[in-house]
């Protein structure tokens, strides 16, 4: 996985920064219930998302696995932040409201795991609130998306399909869909050329014959420091039942029987 400890003090001028955060926050927020008043934000690395959230008037605690994350996370939100893996929460059952867990289910192999505990903490009628198909988001039919179309990608561990399938196992009912813009993170094709040289993409190693070509390629393209479309990410929620009469049906895995 990524070294978030390592990439801590860039993350947010490299990911939209504010603009970002304000939309995926406004977007998190329209599928919190008006009721709620506690917010557990998994894997909330700089914070910058959840601050919003504590000014939006909730009792927010930020978690997060990453040290370096955190320590940006806590300048924001002091005393509201946790060290914890989003796999093994330390709190007890019905302890939130709302949780939300943002571009943190496409890094897991098993991503489950999240989904299982945001529904034993989360109360009853509560909601749970993720970010679903993210590396789909990127692709916006670009001449940048033309060009790396032949990279090898991995299954996405976030379709929406399958999240929707962990819900459903863990008695979580359809409750939402929103979505919203990235800001700054529109592919220019000088750029993405370098992010490919040095492994952003991690199975385009770097100095590998595919990579190298990529790489060329990218760099013939026209308007080189011209940033493309912007991705348009998107936003599932579950709400966990109030009575055990609401409890759904398990839904199976996509492909199974």
């Amino acid at each position: 996985m990524f070294d978030y400890d390592e990439e801590a003090e860039r993350y947010d001028d490299s990911r939209g920064g504010e603009p970002r955060a304000a939309a995926a926050a406004a977007a998190v927020l329209g599928l919190v219930p008006a009721g709620a008043a506690t917010l557990l934000d998994v894997a909330c690395g700089t914070g910058i998302v959840t601050r919003r959230f504590a000014a939006a008037g909730l009792g927010v605690t930020g978690a997060d696995a990453a040290c370096g994350m955190l320590r940006r996370a806590a300048g924001r939100l002091p005393g509201r932040v946790v060290l914890a893996d989003g796999r093994r929460l330390p709190f007890p059952d019905a302890s939130f409201d709302a949780v939300t867990a943002i571009w943190l289910l496409h890094l897991l192999d098993d991503a489950e795991r999240v989904v299982a505990e945001a529904a034993r903490v989360l109360r009853p009628g509560g909601v749970f609130v993720t970010t679903v198909d993210k590396a789909a988001s990127h692709d916006v039919g670009s001449d940048v998306d033309a060009v790396l179309a032949p990279r090898p990608r991995r299954a996405a561990r976030d379709g929406s399909g399958l999240v929707a399938s962990y819900a459903g196992r863990h008695a979580l009912l359809p409750a939402g869909r929103s979505g919203f813009r990235g800001r700054g993170q529109g592919r220019a094709p000088a750029r993405t050329a370098a992010d490919v040289r040095r492994g952003w993409y991690t199975l385009l190693p770097p100095g590998a014959p595919l990579t190298e070509r990529l790489a060329a390629r990218l760099e013939q393209l026209p308007d080189q420091h011209v940033p493309r479309a912007e991705p348009e990410f998107a936003l599932r929620a579950f709400r966990k039942p109030e009575r055990p009469q609401e409890r759904p049906r398990a839904t199976p895995a996509p492909g199974g029987p």
